[in-house]
């Protein structure tokens, strides 16, 4: 299955989940973020990540130019327990 099968499958499974009046809030949102260009100004696919400074796990800042410095870096996201 394409990923596009994939989306089309999770929103019609959504569709039937979420009560109309708040896919209504979330659609208006998603809108509102789309016309705020936001989706243009985001960073395209080969396009560099401007250097960052974060802090880990254990709360000390780990910056991206140091890490770098050591060789290829891989970002992953976590969102957290909803």
């Amino acid at each position: 299955m394409s990923l596009a099968e994939q989306l089309d499958k999770l929103r019609a499974g959504s569709a039937k989940r979420i009560p109309e009046e708040k896919r209504t809030i979330m659609s208006a949102a998603t809108q509102a973020l789309r016309g705020s260009g936001l989706v243009e100004r985001a960073l395209k696919v080969g396009d560099p990540l401007p250097a960052f400074a974060l802090e880990n796990a254990q709360g000390a800042v780990v910056r991206s130019d140091d890490l770098l410095a050591k060789g290829p870096m891989v970002i992953t996201v976590f969102r957290g327990v909803w």
